[in-house]
């Protein structure tokens, strides 16, 4: 059974999905959402909700919800080191590939972050351009812009 519902973030609405009571999606809405996202939230998708709002109030800087991942290996890797990245860093695609063992790979963990099912719990924003150039994010610049920014006030004090 999947459930879903709408986080009005201060970067946009932003879609949660759970599957079996773990966390399938969370990603920032560029169409309509879903008729059953009107249903009444379950619990873990409110907490889901909260763990984002503090996450956006600068209270928060590590997500504990349970996730399902669903991608080959690699992608997993990838998701994985993406969450090693510690809050108000980056890393580079070329970074994230030698993390992962494969130093040739930058294009393939940019299609690893471009499939990322759950954006800002696992945290595709903080990978960047070899130069530091904000290159390609699902929910477009100018969210990416907006988390790093937020996390780099956050972290200045």
């Amino acid at each position: 059974m999947t459930a879903c519902t709408v986080f009005d973030s201060p970067a946009g609405k932003i879609l949660i999905a759970e599957e079996d009571r773990a966390i399938t999606l969370v990603g920032f809405l560029t169409r309509e959402p879903p008729p059953e996202a009107s249903d009444p939230p379950t619990p873990l998708l409110k907490e889901a909700a909260m763990q984002l709002s503090e996450y956006f109030a600068g209270a928060r800087r590590e997500f504990d919800l349970p996730l399902r991942l669903r991608g080959t290996q690699f992608q997993l890797a990838v998701w994985n080191a993406l969450r090693a990245i510690p809050y108000g860093e980056t890393r580079s695609y070329a970074d994230i590939a030698a993390a992962v063992g494969n130093e040739k790979a930058c294009r393939a963990v940019g299609m690893a972050n471009h499939r990322n099912p759950v954006s800002i719990i696992v945290p595709c924003h903080r990978v960047i351009g070899k130069g530091g150039s904000l290159t390609g994010y699902g929910g477009g610049i100018d969210k990416k812009e907006f988390l790093l920014s937020l996390e780099r006030r956050v972290s200045q004090g």
